[in-house]
C-alpha cells in the first residue's frame, strides 16, 4: 500500500486526502474519522494525512504573505473578477491621485479585493467617488481584455505597467483594457470588463509611512 501518496485509496483505506478534507471542512479530527473508519473495517492512510496537512500549511503561508498569483487566494471566478477590478483600480488611482502610483501588494478573494500604493494621505471623499466614476465607466463600457505575450522591452516600450523588483523571464503576458490599464501580469481575467458588475470603495486604511490600502467590493 502507497502510503505516502495522499491520494491513495484501497479498498479498505480511507486515503490521506480524503481524511484532511473531513478535517478541514467540517472539523472531523483524525481521531474520529480512523475511530468511525475501524467501525466498517478500514483504516486511514495517516502518513497521507499528514502530507495533506503541511500542503495546506505551505499554501496557507504563502497566501498569508499575499504571494499567490498576484496576490489571489483562488482562481475562482468571483476571485478572477476582482483581479481585474484591481488593474482597473491602479489605474484609475494613477489618474485622479498621481501617476508615479504603483502597487505595493494586494490581497484578492472572492468577497473583497485589497490593494497597497505609495501615497501620503487617504484619498478625499470626492477623490473616492471620481475613483469609482472611473472603473465603473469601464465596467459600463464592456471593454474586452486583451492578453499578448511580448519581451519585457516591448512591454515597457509600450507603456505596460509592471512590478519590476520582481523577476520576469524574456516573455511576459500583458493585459489591456484598451488604452486605460496596461499592465504586465500573469493572470487570471475575464473577458470582457462588462463581467465585472458595479465597483465600490468600502474602505481605507493606513499601512505605514507612505503607503494606503484600498478595500473594495464588486456588486
Amino acid at each position: 500500500m502507497a502510503q505516502s501518496n495522499p491520494d491513495y485509496v484501497g479498498e479498505s483505506v480511507i486515503g490521506g486526502k480524503q481524511a484532511f478534507r473531513l478535517y478541514d471542512t467540517y472539523g472531523f479530527p483524525l481521531e474520529l474519522t480512523e475511530e468511525l473508519a475501524a467501525e466498517s473495517g478500514l483504516t486511514v492512510d495517516k502518513v497521507g494525512f499528514e502530507q495533506a496537512f503541511a500542503e495546506h500549511k505551505e499554501k496557507s503561508r504563502v497566501l498569508a504573505a499575499g504571494q499567490f498569483k498576484g496576490g489571489l487566494e483562488s482562481h475562482s471566478v468571483m476571485a478572477t473578477r476582482y483581479h481585474t477590478a484591481t488593474h482597473l483600480l491602479n489605474a484609475a488611482l494613477k489618474v485622479v491621485c498621481s501617476p508615479d502610483i504603483q502597487q505595493k501588494g494586494s490581497n484578492i478573494n472572492e468577497e473583497r479585493l485589497r490593494f497597497d500604493f505609495n501615497f501620503s494621505r487617504k484619498l478625499t471623499d470626492e477623490e473616492v467617488k471620481e475613483v469609482e466614476r472611473l472603473v465603473n465607466e469601464q465596467i459600463e463600457k464592456n471593454v474586452p481584455v486583451v492578453m499578448k505575450e511580448m519581451s519585457l522591452e516591448d512591454a515597457r516600450e509600450q507603456n505596460f505597467v509592471g512590478v519590476f523588483s520582481e523577476k520576469y523571464g524574456e516573455k511576459v503576458k500583458t493585459y489591456s483594457v484598451g488604452e486605460f490599464s496596461k499592465e504586465i501580469c500573469g493572470g487570471p481575467h475575464v473577458e470582457s470588463t462588462g463581467e465585472l458588475g458595479t465597483f465600490k470603495i468600502s474602505k481605507q486604511e493606513n499601512v505605514s509611512a507612505g503607503i494606503k490600502r484600498i478595500k473594495a467590493i464588486l456588486k
